[in-house]
């Protein structure tokens, strides 16, 4: 069976906090009388599904298939990120919560510059997190891998426990962290911290002989299979139990990181549960992040440009 075959029937349960991300395009060409700031003229608007929503996309765009748990408002941002996800292909087990807002994040651009951005966001219920709980157990049983993509929203409050049912169930979880307070996450597969998120946690480094070190302590530390540190230019480095592999990037023209993170786990989960082995993976993850990279925003790499 070809690995596109293999992609095909390959599928990734998604859970983590979702957004809606608004871009308000415009031009401009004065300043306010009313104050010394821009005034932008409002030409073009876009939505695309942000966050853990976005992971789940680009497995749906590589031709995968995703499931993806979250929280979002009973609100009308709620039901637009709903119908983005599901016209892309994605299923949902979203679970509304009349008291707080989805996440929004609106981007004013103009000239391909962002100027502003303005975010609407509340934390999730007790009792809600407690319900999508139960249905992770029941989810996990049609899924091949587990990626849990936290954003700081809290929909992950529960991360530990997700992390010990998937264990119990023999399905890799694929952790992309957030903060500065990683022991939530013991016992994961692996977790995919950018170069300025794994400094916030482990301190500086001088030279890559005190980063192997530094990131080979936190493996242990947290029991972990792996760690994969992406390093922006400098491409991804991943750590297992006696070796390291270092992957250049691959990026042609960098015009926005928006999104490369999620795109990184979403082609690593992906392989790893069309059976190729984490080096594999990371190769093909590292081919797909130098696709998104060179596009305006919250973006996706498709199969064809991939393969």
């Amino acid at each position: 069976m070809s690995l596109k075959d293999r992609v095909r029937s390959a599928r990734v349960l998604v859970v983590g906090d979702v957004m809606l991300d608004r871009y308000w395009f415009g031009d401009v060409e004065r300043i306010s009388p009313e104050a010394p700031v821009p005034v932008a003229k409002i030409n073009k608007t876009d939505e695309r599904a942000g966050g853990a929503a976005n992971v789940a996309r680009n497995i749906v765009s590589l031709g995968g298939q995703a499931k993806l748990l979250s929280v979002i408002g009973a609100d009308e941002a709620g039901n637009s990120l709903e119908r983005l996800l599901l016209a892309a292909g994605v299923e949902t087990g979203f679970h509304r919560d009349p008291d707080i807002s989805t996440t929004v994040k609106l981007r004013v651009l103009a000239r391909q510059q962002q100027l502003l951005r303005i975010d609407f966001e509340d934390l999730p219920g007790h009792e809600i997190l407690a319900a999508k709980l139960d249905e992770f157990k029941t989810s996990l049983l049609d899924a091949d891998v587990v990626i849990l993509s936290d954003y700081g929203k809290g929909s992950l409050t529960h991360v530990q426990d997700m992390i010990q049912i998937a264990r119990a169930a023999g399905k890799p979880v694929l952790v992309d962290p957030k903060g500065d307070e990683y022991q939530a996450y013991r016992g994961a597969t692996l977790l995919t911290p950018n170069r300025s998120e794994f400094r916030q946690v482990a301190g500086t480094w001088k030279g890559d002989t005190e980063l192997a070190e530094k990131a080979q302590a936190l493996r242990q530390q947290l029991d972990l299979t792996a760690l994969l540190v992406t390093r922006s230019e400098e491409g991804m480095t991943l750590f297992k139990e006696g070796e390291v592999v270092h992957k250049p990037t691959q990026a042609r023209e960098v015009f926005d990181v928006s999104g490369a993170g999620d795109t990184v786990i979403a082609t690593l989960g992906l392989m790893l549960a069309a059976g190729l082995d984490l080096p594999e993976a990371m190769d093909w993850s590292n081919k797909a992040a130098g696709i998104v990279v060179a596009k305006l925003g919250t973006a996706v790499a498709s199969a064809e440009e991939l393969f």
